[in-house]
């Protein structure tokens, strides 16, 4: 079994960070132009990451899958970036923002970790004002906040509803930068088919040119995973159609531990599915449940227009559960409200699966024109796609799948149990727990790319100056080539009858039945038999087109369920085994007696790491959660 040692620093909590950059290692400039530094993905993480490498002086190599860095998945966050700025003196510091998602985590996050990332949040928004992120101001020019789930504060910034996307391209910015100077070679259009491991590091990568259709070789000293998440593993989701999982994926099967795989975000924000065709769900910020109150009829089956229904009527069922947090429960309280509501047969729409979130009485008590200048182009987006105009009547919203917690294990370093393999961003597990509050994704992403591993990887490359740089045509390189031709040549002769997306689109209903927002024993066992042959299926009726030496986003698409159908597999073992609720990891045979999720502590506080085992099952190895500094309680936000 794999060894975790999750390198925590001692001392009082506040002073870890300061303690741990005191004592690192480092690597002075000359020795920097030595070492190189593979970065995968280009979002707020990678971008960061690779342009903050890059000006230490390091020579890096930055991929993504997509024509420009620019693309990157989290040009798609809408609501806001956290940060203790405390700019409305609301009472806010370092400790309530820490505080906040460890509790919305549902105490399942390491205490060092997210303390960190709420320490580093507020270099965050000072660096991406220096660099011209256009974030909303008061009158009187300061920053303006705004509050999001699980929080009784005001510290969202937010750039209208495109935060991501203006901080993408402030990134974006510090990248070309970086570019230009030569410190940085982007290569745009690539696929990580594989990682390379000599010596039991982590020293180079084999990727797919997407264009030409050309397998390449790229070494370095150290290799950064700024991959995001796996939650298109459900199919309809609302991360981009090419999100995947498949570099995570390697890196486990190379040898890097995944902890807790279960713990998938479902954000109950969603434009709710139109049709069977669908390739994606649309997200609908948590910011606008700032203003908006969501509802439902008070009876069952009323299909009256919703604005024919009186006030009397209405079941503002969230504010009626929960008065300290109303409308702003953390995300996944509020997705099994709704699915509750509906599932009683209270949804509203041509589906049933749907509820109001109206925002007729902010329009009454602001005016149109303010609620426009916070929420206008989500409120256009909306329009665009329903065909509804929500300043006259109220969104139609559902829970889909959004954001995943679990990821590669990684230190206090953010180093996976790979030596010289790191990860960042969504693509780690280690600050968020069983569920993510709004907001907190941008936080550490460009926590971890800017101002983290800048400062932890020099302790691993300290020790690696006296290596020169690494050849690629070694024994480890031509193995690992060899085994992802293979894997193209048996994907392409396969020439089945079904498509990948068909297989993508039966084993995202599969994941969502049975591994979705609530999941039992019984039907997690069904899912296991499901996906073990629906995964037999795929090897032996797969239709894949055209050819390898070629653009062929088929041949990309195959390869990427293939691994999501074994990424199927961990995730409803680890939900097996983890038989408490806690967080978005709700097993209806652990709830309270009103239906809220029940941890069971004395059985389940640690991290699932789960390590490869070829065609066995997985070994679980286990970090066991200590809260030193929060009081383990029960989660309420009534």
């Amino acid at each position: 079994m794999i060894t975790l040692n999750a390198k925590i620093p001692d001392g009082p909590l506040e002073d870890k960070w300061t303690r741990y950059k005191s004592g690192s290692k480092l690597v002075n400039p000359a020795n920097k132009k030595k070492l190189d530094i593979i970065v995968i993905g280009t979002g707020l993480s990678g971008a960061g990451a690779a342009s903050s490498l890059g000006e230490l002086g390091y020579n890096v190599k930055v991929f993504c899958y997509q024509d420009s860095p620019r693309r990157a998945h989290s040009v798609a966050a809408q609501g806001g970036i956290n940060a203790a700025k405390n700019y409305k003196n609301d009472g806010d510091n370092i400790f309530r923002l820490f505080y906040d998602m460890i509790k919305g985590g549902d105490f399942r996050a390491r205490e060092a970790n997210v303390y960190r990332i709420a320490e580093v949040s507020n270099q965050v928004i000072d660096h991406y004002t220096a660099i011209g992120v256009p974030f909303a101001r008061e009158y009187g020019g300061t920053l303006d906040t705004r509050s999001f789930g699980g929080v009784q504060v005001s510290r969202t910034f937010y750039a209208k509803g495109q935060t991501g996307q203006q901080c993408l391209l402030g990134a974006y910015s510090s990248l070309n930068r970086q570019i230009k100077a030569g410190t940085v070679t982007m290569f745009p259009r690539r696929d990580m088919l594989d990682l390379v491991v000599i010596d039991g590091k982590a020293r180079g990568i084999i990727t797919r040119n997407l264009i030409t259709g050309e397998i390449e070789r790229h070494s370095a000293h150290a290799v950064v995973l700024a991959t995001g998440g796996y939650g298109t593993v459900y199919y309809l989701s609302t991360l981009a159609v090419n999100s995947n999982a498949s570099a995570a994926w390697k890196a486990y099967k190379k040898g890097a531990a995944f902890a807790n795989p279960s713990f998938v975000q479902i954000h109950p924000t969603s434009i709710p599915q139109l049709n069977e065709f669908q390739s994606k769900l649309t997200l609908m910020s948590e910011s606008l449940r700032n203003d908006g109150r969501i509802w439902v009829p008070k009876n069952k089956g009323d299909n009256r227009p919703a604005n024919d229904i009186p006030e009397e009527e209405r079941d503002y069922y969230l504010e009626r559960r929960y008065p300290a947090f109303g409308n702003l429960v953390p995300r996944d309280v509020a997705s099994r409200a709704a699915k509750e509501r509906c599932d009683a047969g209270y949804g509203v729409g041509k589906t049933g699966l749907a509820v109001n979130l109206d925002f007729r009485d902010a329009i009454k008590k602001q005016g149109k024109k303010a609620i426009e200048n916070k929420y206008g182009n989500l409120f256009e987006m909306y329009s665009a796609i329903t065909g509804m105009n929500p300043y006259e009547v109220p969104m139609q919203i559902y829970p889909a799948g959004h954001y995943t917690m679990g990821g590669l294990w990684v230190d206090y370093e953010l180093m996976t149990t790979i030596p010289g393999l790191f990860a960042i961003g969504e693509a780690n597990f280690s600050d968020h727990g069983a569920n993510r509050l709004g907001a907190s994704s941008l936080m550490q992403a460009a926590g971890d790319g800017y101002f983290i591993l800048p400062v932890t990887i020099s302790s691993y490359l300290s020790g690696e100056i006296r290596t020169p740089r690494i050849p690629t045509t070694g024994a480890e390189f031509d193995e690992t080539e060899k085994t992802a031709r293979e894997r193209i040549d048996k994907l392409l002769s396969i020439k089945g009858k079904e498509t990948a997306s068909s297989f993508h689109k039966r084993l995202g209903k599969i994941m969502w039945d049975y591994c979705g927002m609530t999941r039992n024993e019984e039907g997690l066992m069904k899912a296991k038999e499901l996906v073990t042959e629906l995964k037999k299926e795929f090897w032996s009726n797969l239709l894949v087109t055209g050819e390898g030496e070629d653009l062929n986003q088929q041949l990309e698409k195959a390869g990427r369920v293939a691994d999501f159908l074994e990424l199927a597999g961990l995730m409803i073992t680890d939900a097996l085994n983890r038989k408490e609720s806690c967080g978005a990891h709700f097993r209806e045979e652990s709830q309270t007696p009103d239906g809220e999720a029940k941890r069971i502590d004395s059985e389940y506080s640690y991290v699932a790491a789960w390590e490869y085992n070829g065609d066995n099952e997985p070994i679980l190895n286990k970090e066991p959660l200590k809260f030193e500094f929060v009081e383990l309680k029960e989660r309420s936000y009534k």
